[in-house]
């Protein structure tokens, strides 16, 4: 039975990552500063802080693969030094741990911060941009990427896979989730921009609050008055990208983009978003151009045979049917 030493193991990601990998018949020993999610014979969980080499050797002995999908993302300034930390000096010890016990693939979670696509000199956003990072956690990713391809030129069989946004299609009409939360609730956003210090945006946001009810953002561009566009994956295609890449043969020492194929415009998913919540939609215009880009996935389909099997739109769909079951 092959090995997997999968990081991140209680995240949003990680654990249902953990649960397939169980399923399709490895033995998986998770790494998380938080509890374990997994309850299987077949897993090991390990709660760690991986702060020295030494105390992780014996999780990684046998390992054939390491997921390294665990990594801290913030948007609060206060959270920089930490964020290194996880990000970057753990991402080294984890490899430095990899390279010991002679890993046959070592998986790298990035993200789309590394470029970033909000900042895309063309479009679509292809493995060949140019990566200029102009968030702290986008800067942490492009040095964990920069630390990965080290250790590919010492031996190391390496795979770098650059994250979207990604989603579980029971977040995306949740208020209170990390991602979905301020991206389509009013108060939410109200909520991120006031812990950002943006109290300018933040008031602005309150005046559209009008009643004071709950209501959903369709939010443009200020400066260019363009609605939002973007990617957004299901979590469940993340997963299947995740191990087709460890598995497949010509996934080494590569760098993908791992995007599901349509992008989503919000003047189209909001309307159907306020229908199955039955709150209000309000526009709301935000300082700037637009968060309006596409990114090719391109090379991952035509390389290793990616086929993601959801859409933005067919995430909603399932939040519908389950909303109409719910009232009957």
């Amino acid at each position: 039975m092959k090995k997997v030493l999968l990081t991140g193991a209680s995240g949003r990601i990680g654990s249902r990552l953990g649960e397939q990998l169980l399923n399709d018949g490895f033995h998986v020993v998770g790494l998380d500063l938080a509890p374990t999610r997994i309850n299987h014979p077949n897993y090991v969980h390990v709660q760690s802080q991986i702060k020295r080499k030494d105390e992780l050797i014996s999780s990684f002995e046998g390992a054939d693969f390491v997921l390294h999908i665990g990594s801290m993302m913030s948007w609060n300034p206060k959270d920089n030094a930490k964020m290194f930390e996880a990000n970057v000096t753990a991402t080294q010890t984890i490899l430095e741990a990899a390279k010991t016990v002679g890993v046959k693939r070592f998986v790298f979670a990035s993200s789309g911060e590394v470029y970033p696509e909000t900042k895309a000199q063309t479009l679509p956003v292809t493995e060949d941009h140019p990566l200029n990072p102009t968030s702290f956690y986008g800067l942490t990713k492009k040095l964990g990427e920069e630390l990965v391809q080290f250790y590919q030129t010492q031996g190391m069989n390496t795979v770098i896979l650059r994250f979207p946004h990604t989603q579980a299609a029971s977040e995306i009409l949740d208020p209170e989730s990390f991602f979905s939360g301020p991206r389509f609730f009013l108060d939410s956003k109200i909520r991120q921009m006031e812990l950002f210090g943006n109290t300018q945006v933040a008031d602005y946001l309150k005046r559209l609050r009008g009643d004071g009810a709950p209501k959903m953002i369709l939010q443009y561009g200020e400066e260019d008055q363009k609605p939002y566009m973007m990617h957004i994956a299901d979590v469940r295609d993340i997963v299947s990208g995740v191990i087709l890449a460890m598995n497949h043969p010509d996934a080494g020492n590569e760098i993908f983009n791992i995007e599901p194929d349509d992008v989503v415009r919000f003047e189209e998913a909001l309307p159907k978003m306020a229908e199955i919540t039955g709150l209000p939609l309000v526009k709301a215009y935000m300082p700037g151009p637009a968060v309006h880009y596409r990114t090719s996935n391109a090379k991952i389909k035509s390389t290793l045979g990616y086929q993601p099997k959801r859409t933005f739109s067919s995430m909603i769909e399932e939040n519908r049917k389950n909303s109409e079951q719910t009232a009957h």
